[in-house]
């Protein structure tokens, strides 16, 4: 049975109402340069989502995620300056993703409460908004919802030139990976 035929059915939707909590989860990004690999560490994050578990299957009905871009701290003040000026943080304080529909949910187990899900939205970053795939598994427990994934993401694709540091010497691949383990509260 579809997602979409649930959402959609015409039965009044009992959604419960989740948050995310900053400290209770983990969200980073991974990426390369021409010297080493990194990580950055996001600090603030908040979000809402609303899921409906009377149905067969649950109804995942909205996801929006908000990241603070000048949160995202690397232990290296150097690294965090140069990511801010890549993000353009004083114009575009924010990094957004927006669900807009659930593309698919699929039993991981049987009975299940874990769930593979394909969540199509929109992630903005540096003020460029693009449509995704976020892939990811969806785990239901008493009072909270766990999401985790990851999603390979292009800086250029977002209007963002790879930062560069001592004069061009060291140049940070385009190509990074956000690795997400979040926990949603009621």
């Amino acid at each position: 049975m579809s997602i979409a035929i649930l959402v959609l059915s015409g039965t009044p939707a009992i959604a419960q109402e989740f948050s995310l909590k900053n400290g209770t989860d983990d969200v980073l990004v991974t990426g390369t340069s021409t010297l080493h690999d990194w990580e950055i560490t996001v600090e603030e994050k908040s979000g809402t989502l609303a899921l409906d578990t009377s149905g067969e299957l649950p109804a995942l009905q909205r996801l929006n995620l908000q990241i603070v871009a000048e949160s995202l701290k690397s232990g290296k003040g150097s690294m965090d300056k140069n990511t801010y000026n890549a993000l353009n943080t004083d114009d575009h304080k924010d990094i957004r993703f927006r669900m807009k529909e659930v593309r698919s949910l699929e039993p991981v187990q049987s009975p299940g409460k874990q769930y593979k899900a394909v969540l199509g939205g929109t992630l903005t970053v540096a003020g460029q908004a693009r449509e995704i795939d976020l892939e990811c598994v969806l785990t239901i427990e008493t009072g909270r919802v766990l999401l985790k994934g990851s999603e390979p993401l292009r800086m250029t694709d977002y209007g963002i030139e790879p930062p560069k540091a001592l004069l061009g010497t060291i140049k940070t691949g385009d190509e990074i990976e956000i690795h997400f383990n979040t926990v949603w509260t009621r």
